[in-house]
């Protein structure tokens, strides 16, 4: 068993299981996570809409992206979904404490986010499930999955900008 593999799997256990529990944090309250409810009150507080789909799709991309990077299964889309995660993360609500973690900074979604794009530019580890099953994705297509995946959370950000533009304008 060669250590570089044994390395991703570490790094695909990780970051992948530790979105996955952030994931059941929001949708079951898991661990002391504010639950579907609760979540949705935040993302309308945050100004997402419809708030309950924003509470939904952010949930699902950390617990069943998150569960998708930690097997090693179909890593590099799974990936890009949670870079793009992240940059939400750190966008909306992180960005303006600064960096460290203490201060509820940037630096634990930053990590997370890097580390998931490190898997996701690699293709993970050989001992996987995508390697199991002989999937690999060519290097070209997996560093425009990243790049897709940071572009779609830039986007994401945009949308309770349009959102209280809309409703002021009406």
């Amino acid at each position: 068993m060669d250590t570089i593999n044994v390395s991703f799997l570490i790094l695909q256990l990780g970051v992948g299981l530790t979105f996955a529990a952030h994931g059941a944090q929001k949708l079951f309250g898991w661990w002391g996570g504010p639950g579907l409810a609760n979540w949705e009150g935040a993302m309308r507080h945050m100004g997402f809409r419809p708030a309950r789909l924003f509470a939904v799709t952010s949930g699902l991309i950390e617990l069943a992206g998150g569960l998708l990077l930690a097997v090693g299964f179909l890593t590099p889309i799974a990936a890009a979904a949670l870079v793009a995660q992240a940059v939400v993360i750190i966008g909306q609500v992180h960005w303006s404490h600064g960096f460290f973690n203490s201060k509820s900074g940037i630096e634990f979604p930053l990590l997370l986010g890097l580390g998931a794009a490190a898997v996701g530019l690699s293709g993970g580890s050989t001992l996987s499930v995508d390697g199991a099953l002989g999937i690999a994705v060519d290097p070209a297509i997996r560093l425009g999955l990243i790049v897709l995946g940071i572009a779609a959370g830039f986007v994401a950000l945009e949308i309770p900008r349009l959102t209280t533009h809309a409703a002021t304008s009406a």
